[in-house]
């Protein structure tokens, strides 16, 4: 342990304690600059591990997180994200974290040391072949994300790992490694910082890349999310006016006459067609609106 970067003292923040309140704040804030240029480095992979998450979930397969403490909670959040954001299925990115529903809140004792309870989870969510893995893990070694990883590989999913450290045990175990690598933490050993924040921006890539990829936007307008309250129903009602050059007005009366559906919307509105003919053009494009727009 002692030999991870996550577990290294900073230098840096070495006497932080005898510090007054405004330059605590700016270590911190001077630390976490260094986050995106370590991201950064890591692009290739991640746009590799995207290309692998889109290629997979065109074929019907899914996206899972595996993780412990933070990076479970981090996995869940990005899941859980995912359908009033995309309009998925709940089943399509699936976070799991070590110790179950009760994690995300407490911690569980040696949870992230079960490697079984990582095999046990995988069987209960159905891992199969058609799926991504993807372990999290900043040490790049635990137990719980690397029999989960193994348990994939042995399986025929596609596993992808995530940590903060280099040359690390997650090397043996995934297809793709991503590795942004932020230097010691403010405070040692709390992965929930700089590793965390690292971790939430690459978790933010793989689902926000994979969707647009699969169709799930069109210009930087976030064109199949679910109206689930107020605001989302405003949106959506911003969306398809700013598409299809429509008033607001005439918006709301398409995403009404197309159950809520903004894409259908856009496309009836111009191209002319009713719901059903706009729906099955959509299905014909894949889902994907700008070709739907073009057919």
């Amino acid at each position: 342990m002692q030999h991870l970067t996550t577990e290294q003292s900073n230098p840096i923040t070495s006497e932080i304690d005898a510090a007054c309140t405004l330059e605590i704040i700016q270590l911190m804030n001077a630390e976490d600059k260094k986050i995106a240029a370590a991201v950064e480095l890591e692009s290739a992979a991640i746009a590799a591990a995207v290309d692998a998450i889109a290629d997979r979930l065109a074929k019907g397969g899914r996206l899972l997180y595996l993780g412990a403490g933070t990076s479970g909670r981090l996995g869940v959040l990005d899941a859980s994200e995912c359908p009033p954001t995309f309009n998925t299925p709940p089943e399509l990115v699936v976070g799991i974290i070590a110790g179950g529903h009760k994690a995300l809140t407490s911690a569980i004792e040696g949870a992230e040391d079960d490697e079984q309870a990582a095999i046990a989870d995988l069987t209960q969510h159905e891992l199969n072949q058609r799926d991504v893995l993807v372990g999290i893990a900043s040490s790049g070694r635990t137990p719980y994300v690397m029999s989960g990883l193994r348990h994939a590989k042995a399986l025929g999913a596609f596993a992808i790992g995530i940590t903060c450290n280099h040359q690390s045990e997650l090397e043996s175990v995934a297809d793709v490694v991503i590795a942004p690598v932020v230097g010691p933490e403010v405070i040692s050993g709390s992965t929930r910082l700089k590793a965390g924040t690292a971790t939430k921006m690459v978790l933010n890539m793989l689902t926000t890349a994979t969707m647009i990829l699969i169709g799930k936007t069109y210009g930087n307008w976030m064109v199949d999310l679910r109206a689930s309250n107020v605001k989302l129903k405003a949106r959506s009602i911003r969306i398809v006016s700013s598409i299809a050059k429509v008033d607001e007005q005439q918006a709301s009366e398409l995403l009404e006459q197309c159950h809520g559906e903004v894409k259908t919307a856009i496309v009836s509105a111009m191209r002319s067609l009713d719901y059903a003919e706009a729906r099955s053009l959509l299905e014909k494009s894949a889902g994907k609106l700008r070709a739907a727009l073009t057919l």
